[in-house]
């Protein structure tokens, strides 16, 4: 990418891409911005000779971000969202700046147990603006290294072999839950863990920390459960449980709380399992007060 100084990035054209990229299409991006496809298309072409580099890409009709494109559209969503949040402020006579936190939330984090990690955070810091962006970890790394992200919360550390400079922060650690309908406690909690050979079990796919470690306490307990589906998202794993599919494990720290929620019984515990779960950031010690809060309470109260 060429570089720019602040005087030949034109910000017409930047939020252009920004509502394209938003919206998803020219073509919706004309209603937001009451301009003809044309006028965007070429504006687009101007931002992009500006840059160096293509933004997009076609992909079957749809455009999709490429790898510039989407680093420049988090800068842009920021410096957009700051707009906003000034016209709102001088709107209020508030003349206070607000703390923002953007949290990079692996999507194999319970939702769950991301509340939990997350409610100290917003408790700690009064007025807190919270966006929260959930995806693939190795994605989410990608955004922290270029400080589109504060944090990462994950269920797995950074690779100490990573090309990019990254700092592992365990939060704490827990072991886990089995759960399933009352229909289903009735037939497997007598003789549990034993009882699980052959019950039928709800897994999160083999590219979880959770799969990988129930897997392995299987093997080590010659344990074989009956898998009747493999659920990459979280909550709908969840769901099947509690439409009674089969049995289904969360971290035990959120047992209460997945009661409730999803209606389900408490089949048993496999403590030796373990679910740990990290905060990922750019700098060796955490510094946003927010990230300092989340951490304490982690470690002290919350996985204590």
């Amino acid at each position: 990418m060429t570089a720019l100084s602040l005087n030949t990035l034109n910000y017409q054209h930047l939020l252009y891409f920004w509502v394209v990229a938003r919206e998803g299409s020219i073509a919706r991006a004309t209603q937001v911005l009451h301009l003809t496809q044309p006028t965007i298309s070429t504006q687009l072409k101007h931002l992009e000779r500006s840059l160096g580099a293509a933004l997009f890409t076609k992909r079957g009709r749809h455009l999709v971000l490429t790898e510039t494109g989407q680093l420049v559209f988090h800068y842009a969503d920021d410096m957009f969202r700051t707009g906003r949040e000034l016209t709102e402020a001088l709107a209020r006579g508030d003349a206070r700046l607000p703390t923002r936190l953007v949290v990079g939330i692996s999507d194999s984090l319970p939702k769950l147990t991301t509340w939990r990690l997350l409610r100290p955070a917003i408790d700690a810091v009064p007025g807190l603006r919270l966006t929260c962006r959930i995806d693939k970890t190795e994605r989410l790394l990608a955004d922290l290294a270029v400080h589109a992200l504060d944090v990462v919360l994950t269920d797995t550390p950074a690779s100490p072999n990573a090309s990019i400079a990254l700092f592992t922060h365990l939060l704490g650690e827990c072991g886990v839950t089995v759960f399933g309908t009352q229909a289903l406690q009735a037939r497997f909690r007598r003789s549990f863990p034993h009882s699980l050979t052959g019950a039928p079990f709800i897994m999160p796919t083999s590219n979880t920390a959770m799969r990988r470690s129930l897997d392995a306490w299987c093997i080590a307990h010659d344990v074989r459960p009956d898998v009747v589906c493999e659920v990459e998202d979280v909550a709908l794993l969840q769901v099947f449980g509690q439409e009674g599919m089969g049995l289904f494990a969360a971290p035990t720290v959120v047992e209460a709380q997945i009661r409730r929620a999803y209606n389900v019984r408490v089949v048993g515990r496999l403590p030796t399992v373990r679910e740990r779960f990290y905060a990922i950031s750019a700098e060796r010690r955490l510094a946003h007060p927010a990230v300092v809060a989340l951490s304490e309470v982690a470690r002290t109260r919350l996985f204590s």
